[in-house]
């Protein structure tokens, strides 16, 4: 079996294509954006990711969701409860970690399924 890889670097792909399966790396946003500005951004950027790949948000099998401070659950919702599709809504865990610069306020990780 083949693995693809998109939008490789020396530390990590953007994407990886395996056995029908699209692994997204953590997405954010601009740093020092507020929550929903980065929320828009990061899955405006998983839109496009997927469709790289051959998948869509429809597609959707699983959602990591982490947030720098769970005050800030509310706000990441709104955004993402407009975009997600509701009649194929994933499965989805969200929680609060450290993320790699404290300019970053939200990070997003998404297995899919390719079409």
């Amino acid at each position: 079996m083949t693995i693809e890889r998109l939008h490789t670097g020396p530390r990590m792909s953007q994407a990886v294509i395996h056995n029908g399966l699209v692994y997204l790396a953590g997405q954010v946003g601009e740093a020092g954006a507020d929550v929903p500005t980065q929320t828009r951004q990061i899955l405006e950027g998983i839109d496009s990711l997927l469709a790289e790949a051959g998948s869509d948000k429809s597609r959707i099998l699983q959602a990591t969701i982490w947030l720098a401070d769970m005050a800030d659950f509310g706000a990441m919702n709104a955004v993402w409860d407009e975009w997600v599709d509701s009649a194929n809504a994933p499965a989805r865990a969200t929680g609060e970690a450290k993320l790699a610069t404290p300019d970053y306020k939200v990070e997003i990780i998404i297995v899919a399924a390719q079409k």
